[in-house]
Order: structure tokens, then sequence, then C-alpha cells
């Protein structure tokens, strides 16, 4: 898989932009803040309709515009499909397949598959559960698009549910039990779709976790393939609906008092860990170095990649800005495991900071303008 051309019409810093691409390695070089990563942040943004930059729409409308375009064509299997977005902050998106509408936006989700790496991929092992939590349902809706339906719908059913969680905690007589019953029945909701979510989140985590150890030993130095290990950690002790309802049954008075639903996939955590044996193993987050924790974080990246590899797709791969951030041994080990992918695009500051393995098509980028090198 491969963008073949890449069109923008008022997203982030470009007012209407087209860039011709082809397979195999592309840097956009050229110094911070002159647009290089807006154009791969784009090309990711049709495969997960959300950014690795920031958690809403409204940033990647250029200043003064109501709404942006990301339109791209994508190579697979030989056949080339026209894709596009439609950003409308405030209101629903559009997405269309060669000019044909579709009717929602997330069915385009999962059609591209991106793996980015970014700056930012330290805080998947540093930050705060919700990252990973992302990173995770990121991935999950790459393999199965239709989990990005089960996704929203659990939030949906969440909002709804804490809104009357505050309410009853003032409630009183027949309005408290009216609100009571109601809490029952988006207790079915949320068990339903909670689930299904959690089910396919423990799946996805066992399969994750042999190319996380395999892509470790990779990149770390004198690492082997059991120091790095990944678990997810649900606040269900069992994953099965019975276990979910006993467990909001049991912490229902906490979340009335609290306003807040405490027990579910939105509060799980992924539990990534280093050491030789079960004896000595730590918490990465709060114990690894700075070094380990960037290795364990290109691990994540590099596994989420074979894995997708091996369900037989072969992933854009997306570097932004990533080679700034690694020592010269590091730099070298992630050129060299990514260099055969169809499809690398690297953003840089500098064309040094590009390793030699990745050699390939360079587009200079400045002040909105993209010419090729």
């Amino acid at each position: 898989m491969h963008v073949a051309h890449l069109t923008l019409h008022d997203f982030r810093s470009y007012a209407d932009i087209d860039v011709a691409l082809e397979p195999g390695v592309t840097a956009f070089v050229g110094s911070n803040g002159q647009g290089k990563t807006n154009l791969v942040e784009a090309v990711d943004y049709l495969s997960r309709l959300s950014s690795h930059r920031v958690a809403t729409d409204a940033p990647l409308i250029r200043a003064g515009a109501d709404q942006a375009i990301v339109r791209a064509a994508v190579v697979r299997d030989g056949r080339t499909a026209v894709l596009e977005v439609e950003l409308n902050p405030g209101r629903a998106n559009r997405a269309r397949i060669n000019r044909s509408p579709l009717s929602r936006a997330r069915d385009l989700a999962g059609i591209v598959r991106t793996v980015v790496f970014s700056p930012e991929d330290l805080a998947l092992v540093k930050g705060d559960p919700g990252q990973r939590r992302r990173f995770l349902d990121d991935l999950l809706v790459l393999r199965t698009p239709r989990y990005a339906g089960v996704l929203a719908d659990y939030e949906r059913v969440l909002k709804q549910r804490n809104t009357l969680l505050k309410t009853l905690y003032a409630a009183r007589g027949s309005s408290r039990e009216a609100a009571l019953a109601t809490l029952a029945v988006w207790d079915d909701h949320l068990v339903a779709t909670g689930s299904e979510l959690l089910g396919a989140r423990r799946a996805l985590t066992t399969d994750l976790a042999p190319y996380v150890g395999k892509a470790y030993e990779a990149v770390a130095r004198g690492a082997s393939r059991d120091d790095a290990r990944i678990e997810y950690q649900a606040t269900v002790p069992e994953p099965t609906p019975e276990a979910f309802r006993a467990e909001l049954e049991r912490r229902q008075g906490d979340e009335i008092g609290r306003g807040l639903t405490l027990v579910g996939p939105h509060r799980d955590d992924v539990l990534l860990t280093l050491g030789p044996g079960d004896d000595q193993r730590l918490p990465v987050r709060g114990y690894a170095s700075h070094g380990e924790s960037w290795s364990f974080a290109l691990a994540l990246r590099l596994a989420s990649y074979d894995l997708l590899r091996a369900d037989g797709d072969d992933p854009i791969l997306v570097l932004d800005d990533v080679f700034a951030e690694l020592d010269a041994d590091r730099r070298v080990q992630l050129a060299a495991l990514v260099a055969g992918a169809e499809q690398v695009l690297v953003t840089a500051a500098v064309a040094a900071d590009v390793p030699e393995q990745l050699s390939g098509a360079t587009f200079h980028v400045a002040a909105g303008e993209v010419t090729r090198g």
C-alpha cells in the first residue's frame, strides 16, 4: 500500500497543495514550523480520522477557513482508490471513496493503514493510561475497522451514564427510584459495548506481546526478547459480561458519590514492564531510563507495524521528526528495520538527520511551499 498523490485544501498551514508521491522512502526536509509535519499528519488522518498531534479537529483547519479537505490517491494491490475526508468543526465530517459519499465518516477508518513514529511516542510509556488506551484503540481499528463503531457507541453510553450519575447524587424519593431504574438500562448498554471492547483489547494485547519482545530486542542494546512485556490491566476482574455487571453493582455507591463511571475500558491501563525475569521485572513508567523508555516506545510502534504486516498488509510508515530524538545507534537500527516497507514518509529538520539506509526522494518544505529536491 502507498499514497500516490496527496491533495490538501485549507488543512493546517496549506491553502491548496498537491504532492505526487512514490513507493519507497520520501523525506520532507525543512526547518521547524514550515509545514513538513502537516503533510504526513494528513496521511495519518485518513487512516485513523484523528491526529497524532492534537485531540480535536479544530486546530487542523487553516486560520480563517470553515472546513478542510484531505484527499489521497491510494494504491493497493495494483488498484487505485481516491479517499477524501471533509473536516467540519462543530458539524459531522464527511467522507468519500472515488467521489461516492459514505454514510458515516468513520467508515473510512482503516482503509489506509499507517504506523506513526513521533517524539510524542515517549508519552506511551511515560504518560497517563489514556495514552496507552488510545494506542491500543487506534491499532484495534486499523486491524478491524468495525471497532470504530464500538468505540463510538461506548463513548456515547459512558457520557449518558455519567450525566445520570451526577443527577442521582442529589435525587431523593420517587425521583431517585426512577433514576436508579434508568441507570439499570444504561448499565445494560455499558456492559454490552464495554465487554466487547474489553475482549478485543485483551486479544489485541495478547497478539501484540511477542512482537513487542522481538522489537525491543532489536532496538535496545544487549536486550533479549523476554525483557519487554505488555499486559492488559482491566478494572473488571474477569473478561465476562457477568463480571462486568457484578463490578458495576459493587461500585454503584462510589460511582453515585463521585458522579463518574469507575468501571470499564475507559479506566483500564496497559502495563509495560522490563526485566530479565518475573522476580526482577519493573514498570517502565517510573523506573526505566530515558534510553530504555525510548527503546520501549520504538518497540511498540515496530510491533504494531509487524502485527499489521502479519495480517497481510504493508502499512505506510511515518517517521515524524523522530531521528532528531535518537542517538546514532538507534537511528541506524530503526532505519534498518523499516527500510523494506513499501512506503516510508520521513520528516526532518535537516537532511543529515535522515540515515543513509533511508535514501530516496526528497522534498524541501519552506513557508508552505513544497519542492522536489
